[in-house]
């Protein structure tokens, strides 16, 4: 039973391997391990080890950025142990404490993101009050807040219709998460399918108008996470309206 844990783990640390990016080790010397001697399976066996170290180096970095700790000795000490089926764990204790490890891993990850939708209320209250001074910027009744870049001559569009635009979002540190220029082509969608800050705000302009939008989180995705989008975050796009789509009226009969 040891040994299928242990190849679980591996197939775990595998899936996980791809994520992480190169980092060679400056801890010890080079290893004394000739890989062209090795026969492809070596090799594959070579690199299952290889992928779970991969995995609790990482492991150990995301710990301590968040102020946790691991312990590679004891990592490495309980693999061995296990792999000559001598761990001091039973079998239940394995899953209990592996267990445990990764709800302590959540909920520091959950305290990381309490303390950002924290500070992110803070600083986009504190941006949009200065922003809403300037000259230019119009805040509306919801807190939404625009600046027209460049007027539209087209229709408006309502929020039944569809939109084909161009455009680009930043977070407030100028870190862009999204944006149609970057893929080269230009975005189409109902207008009442996203964030509540863009069905608002894109009525207001015309087709070939270009408006710049200051969105409170409120108005955006509020406490949920997406991307590099943290929790409360306050977001800025650049909004081209190339088109308003009609939705298609069913033909009389």
């Amino acid at each position: 039973m040891r040994k299928t844990l242990i190849a679980a783990s591996a197939v775990a640390a595998l899936g996980l391997m791809g994520c992480q990016k190169d980092s060679p080790s400056t801890e010890s010397a080079a290893s004394t391990v000739d890989i062209e001697t090795l026969t492809e399976t070596q090799k594959q066996d070579y690199a299952m080890g290889a992928s779970m170290a991969v995995f609790v180096n990482s492991r150990k970095d995301e710990m301590t950025r968040l102020g946790g700790e691991l312990d590679k000795d004891v990592v490495v000490q309980g693999f061995v142990d296990a792999l000559a089926e001598k761990s001091v764990l039973t079998n239940d204790q394995i899953r209990e404490f592996a267990q445990a490890g990764e709800q302590a891993m959540r909920d520091l990850v959950e305290q990381e993101a309490a303390k950002a939708a924290e500070n992110n209320i803070a600083a986009g209250l504190a941006f949009l009050e200065e922003n809403g001074k300037k000259e230019g910027v119009v805040t509306t009744e919801s807190g939404l807040q625009y600046e027209v870049l460049e007027e539209g001559e087209g229709a408006s569009p309502i929020a039944t219709d569809s939109v084909t635009v161009h455009y680009r979002g930043t977070l407030l540190d100028g870190t862009e998460f999204d944006s149609s220029y970057s893929r080269g082509e230009p975005a189409t969608f109902p207008l009442n399918r996203v964030i509540q800050g863009w069905t608002e705000g894109v009525q207001l302009m015309k087709e070939g108008g270009k408006y710049r939008f200051y969105i409170p989180s409120e108005l955006a995705y509020g406490q949920r996470a997406t991307g590099s989008i943290t929790p409360n975050s306050t977001l800025l796009f650049d909004v081209e309206l190339l088109a308003v789509i009609k939705p298609d009226v069913p033909a009389e009969e």
